[in-house]
Parts: C-alpha cells; structure tokens; sequence
C-alpha cells in the first residue's frame, strides 16, 4: 500500500514539475532581460535611418548647402550655421526638450592654398570679423546620480574655409547625435545624459567653453561619446559596416573595450577596432585636456579614409547612412550600459 501511495506521488510531483517548470523558466527569462536588455531591445527599434538621412540632406544639401557663420544664404538674414542651429532646436523642442545656448565669440578660418587640400585651413586673417558662435545643450536629469554626466556630442558647423557641404563632416555625426536625443526622449536615466552640440569648424572650438563650463561646475564626466564621421571610411572599405572607438587615456580604452563587447553582445554587426591617440585630438581631446579622461570619438575609420575630406565633394549622396544607424544603435548600447551599471572596471 505504502508503495503504490509513493508511486503516486512521485507520478503528482512529475506532472507538477512538467507544469510549472517551462513557467518558472519563463519567468527566469523575463526577469533575465529586465533592466538594460528590454530597454535596449525597445529603443534599439526606434532607431530610423530614413529619418537620420533626411536630417542630413537638409543641413547639407537643400535647403542648406553648408553650416558656416560666415556666408548667409540668398534671401536669408541670419547666417547658414544660425539656420541650421534653429532646425536642430526645433526638433529638439518638438522631442520635449528644452534647449540651452552656451555662446562663444569665434572667427572663420583663413585658407593657405599652398596646403594640400584637405589641410589648408589656417590662422583668421588680420582683422577678420568675429560671431557668435552658440552650444545646443538638452539634458535629461539623473535620478540617482544627477552630478554624473554622459555626453553625445557631434560639431554642427561645416567648413569656414572652403564652399564644402560637410555631410560626413559633420552632418552624418550631428543627425547620429541627434536621433540619439529623439530616442531617449522619453528615457528615464540614473545618471544626467547631455547632449552637446558644438562648432570645430570655426576658432576657437566651442566644446572648450562646454568642458569648462562643466569643470567650473564641479560635476563629473562619466563618460563622454564623441560622434564624428561615423560610418566614414576609405573607398576600399566600400559596404563594410566600420566603427573605430578612438581613445587617447586608459580610462577611454575601457571605454572602446566596452564597445567592443556591447556590439559582440547584441550582434550589432560592426567592424568594430579600436585606435589610440598619443595626444588628445577633436571634441573628445577638449574634454581629456579639462580633466575628464573618460572621453572617447566613434568614428567610420582612423586614419580618416574619406577621399572628400574637407573638400567640396563631401556631399549628402555620398553618406553611408546603413552603417550609421548601425553605429548610433551601438553608441545607443553604450549609453543605456553605461547609465545601468556605470563606468566598466
């Protein structure tokens, strides 16, 4: 009697097991991608290529053909990069941000056409004028770590120089930068995200003033993500998906290590490669030189492979738009893991 009272219910436990195990296991998985999965795999979605490619059309081809403060369209009365700066506003306003001005005075560079091309930009001539020069700033406050900040930040103006309509630099970086904006708009962060948008293309740089004004501020740079020719590469490299993470301080390669694993991770599908700097370059090396070396740029490819680099052939129809969504869902990776679990070790 004791022996079959046992058989069944060994036979109760099985079917209980047979039940309720797929269910606890489908728990586990649910509970397993709860946090910074979901939310990846939620806002990875709303990355929109066409809507990027449209962004980059309008600030480098029509209705403007470049981003400077010295040349004012036929019929216009504010200069290009003026326009250009209300554009990026509106959007962002339209997003449920409020955008902040951090202005500079800055002037346009000379042209020394005894360079190489891509190099001939030199010191302002004698007595050239001055402008002002504006930041585009939005930020989304921590709820934890409200002081810790992660910044996007992407040049706006093309450039000053010579009659190029910048669209792999810096277009492609700013809409990167700005999609990233518009798909965390609703995004709940720990740490303060940033947004920065900046002026290289004029001197002095206006990301200088935005890492001073942060470094007076007394809050701390966590980390910073600098978007600038992403998707960028050498013709030979033509309908590869290329991501270099540019580092210069050993905090910024844990930084381009953590890419590397985020986009392994998520098979995001990049080439992704690293590159050390031996001294701090571009908005990125503005930012390590005030003291926040966890600074780092995404960009196609280093060295630079554009052949139209600074030229008047760096046009909109030629922009790797595929291979810079790609590279903006991977920095989109890299600032929810870096908002969830903090600086890697």
């Amino acid at each position: 009697m004791r022996t079959l009272y046992r058989i069944r219910l060994y036979l109760v436990l099985a079917v209980i097991s047979i039940v309720l195990v797929p269910d606890l296991h489908g728990q586990s998985a649910k509970k397993s991608e709860s946090g910074y999965e979901k939310t990846f795999k939620k806002l990875t979605k709303k990355v929109d290529q066409e809507r990027i490619q449209k962004a980059v059309y309008y600030l480098s081809e029509d209705p403007l053909s470049r981003r400077v403060l010295n040349w004012t369209r036929p019929g216009q009365s504010i200069s290009s990069l003026k326009e250009a700066d209300n554009r990026i506003i509106s959007q962002l306003k339209e997003s449920g941000y409020h955008p902040e001005l951090d202005s500079t005075k800055v002037r346009a560079f000379g042209r020394d056409r005894s360079k190489p091309i891509s190099q001939q930009y030199s010191s302002p001539p004698e007595n050239s004028p001055y402008y002002t020069a504006n930041n585009i700033i939005v930020t989304k406050k921590g709820s934890e770590k409200p002081d810790d900040l992660i910044i996007i930040i992407a040049h706006k103006d093309s450039q000053s120089w010579i009659e190029s309509p910048g669209a792999n630099d810096n277009a492609i970086g700013t809409c990167g930068a700005l999609e990233l904006a518009l798909v965390l708009n609703k995004y709940k962060p720990r740490h303060t995200l940033m947004f920065i948008f900046c002026n290289e293309e004029h001197i002095p740089w206006t990301s200088v003033t935005a890492a001073a004004a942060i470094k007076a501020s007394g809050r701390d740079v966590l980390a910073l993500i600098n978007m600038d020719g992403i998707g960028v590469k050498a013709t030979s490299q033509a309908g590869q998906l290329t991501n270099v993470t540019r580092y210069t301080s050993p905090e910024g390669e844990k930084l381009a290590d953590m890419m590397a694993m985020l986009n392994t991770k998520h098979s995001i599908g990049l080439l992704q490669s690293k590159y050390l700097s031996k001294q701090p370059g571009d908005d990125d090396g503005s930012f390590i030189k005030a003291g926040f070396p966890w600074s780092v740029l995404n960009i196609g490819s280093m060295p630079y492979g554009d052949p139209n680099y600074h030229t008047e052939q760096d046009k909109a129809n030629l922009v790797d738009y595929r291979n810079a969504a790609v590279t903006v869902k991977l920095t989109l990776a890299a600032v929810l893991w870096l908002d969830q679990n903090g600086r890697p070790e």
